[in-house]
């Protein structure tokens, strides 16, 4: 008897999926690939069921024979073990990133006669819910909220990028890109208060208040998935903050990051050009602790932020405030350069992963953007955070349309380079 071997990467199974066992069992024995957790994520899904659950929930479909883990998602791993006679998936990899997948595993089925069998891909009403109500029980609060930490245990490094509307959000949710053969996408959102008050003309000194910011919030959550950190500057008073926490918390955000500064916010990137001053160890432990009292929940996360590199304080200021800060309960630190080389950053991860290996370390390449994801991870950083590209390239792509408006009198000259509004349609789904 042949073998024919599909893929799947759902959490439940509808009409789609058992067309495709169909057609598979037409031609032979079936063996269903669960794709693996680590895989999953880089695939534009996250499991809301454990991989043991899926593997569990695929065995249960009449026609399956045997179930398999696929820890690949280029199908090296399976074709090597398996050698399957047919792979059977649906059509909607013919077109887009998923291409490339396709196309390589038509290169590794043609080394020993393999056939590659396209399924026209099942579109209905029940479907379409189906796919639906999965997308809503992402955003879930009690789902979106411990994401972050999933994230953290399952992949090298956390990829994060700024988001500011409704409309970021959905870049952020929706851009998913194949390099070298895979795919690759962001996996978390961060709501930077920058960011936030640029969007609203107004300057980063925490004048937007957290009222205001929290519909920022609400703007995104209404149309995406994916986890949120927060930019929660100095956090304000301490007796502000553990409402903050409680806030956050109930609208699903994962993580809140504050900076160990006190008074008139002002851009760490501006460093010593301006004043700024650091709070005491103490009493920002204090405020850590009190965040942590009035936490709910085990998914959040409480971020301390490190200045002592910006306010040229030293890198055993930088050490002594991270240790303290974990001991005063903060799940993660994150220490912020302004220099143009990643050195200092570096040095600081080596030597605070020398005592401690487990606290997440977060950082924002803006001033050392050339480093790259691999090379933090590998000095033990777990998320790095894009802070702020989406804004400055967005707002010289609008001053250059205004002017060219403005030189010609019309809109031709600047069609060229505006998205078709099909696309600025069909990128908002409907219900």
């Amino acid at each position: 008897m042949k073998t024919v071997y599909t893929c799947f990467c759902t959490d439940v199974i509808h009409d789609g999926h058992l067309n495709i066992i169909e057609n598979a069992h037409k031609r032979g024995k079936v063996i269903v690939g669960c794709l693996s957790d680590k895989a999953l994520i880089r695939y534009n899904k996250f499991p809301t069921i454990s991989q043991e659950e899926r593997i569990k929930l695929y065995r249960s479909i009449d026609g399956v024979e045997e179930v398999v883990i696929q820890n690949d998602m280029l199908y090296d791993d399976v074709i090597t073990l398996i050698r399957p006679d047919y792979i059977v998936h649906g059509d909607n990899w013919v077109e887009g990133p998923e291409r490339a997948i396709r196309d390589h595993v038509e290169e590794l089925l043609k080394v020993y006669g393999g056939e590659l069998v396209d399924i026209p891909y099942t579109y209905n009403e029940k479907v379409r819910k189906t796919d639906m109500q999965l997308r809503e029980k992402l955003a879930m609060p009690e789902y979106r909220r411990k994401r972050l930490r999933q994230l953290i245990s399952m992949t090298s490094i956390v990829k994060v990028l700024e988001t500011h509307s409704g409309l970021t959000g959905l870049i952020v949710e929706k851009t998913v890109v194949e390099h070298e053969g895979k795919l690759d996408q962001f996996d978390a959102m961060w709501i930077s208060s920058l960011c936030d008050s640029t969007a609203k003309g107004k300057p980063d000194i925490e004048l937007v208040d957290m009222t205001s910011r929290f519909r920022t919030i609400d703007d995104i959550v209404e149309v995406t998935t994916k986890p949120i950190i927060f930019d929660g500057d100095t956090g304000g008073l301490t007796e502000h903050f553990v409402y903050t926490v409680r806030s956050l918390e109930r609208m699903g955000v994962s993580a809140v990051i504050i900076e160990d500064k006190k008074g008139l916010k002002k851009n760490s990137l501006f460093g010593t050009e301006v004043e700024q001053t650091q709070a005491s160890i103490e009493e920002f432990s204090a405020k850590i602790r009190a965040g942590k009292k009035a936490q709910l929940t085990d998914d959040f996360m409480i971020i301390a932020r490190i200045e002592s590199l910006i306010l040229e304080k030293g890198m055993e200021d930088a050490i002594e405030r991270a240790r303290a800060f974990v001991a005063a309960g903060a799940d993660g630190v994150m220490i912020h350069s302004r220099k143009k080389e990643p050195s200092e950053i570096l040095e600081f991860c080596d030597k605070f992963r020398t005592e401690d290996r487990v606290t997440p370390i977060v950082v924002v390449p803006s001033s050392f953007n050339t480093i790259t994801e691999e090379e933090l991870a590998e000095h033990g950083v777990n998320i790095v955070i894009y802070a702020n590209q989406l804004t400055r390239s967005a707002v010289p792509a609008m001053q250059r349309t205004a002017q060219d408006i403005l030189c010609y009198h019309r809109a031709k000259e600047v069609d060229e380079r505006l998205m078709p509004i099909k696309n600025i349609i069909t990128l908002i789904d409907e219900l």
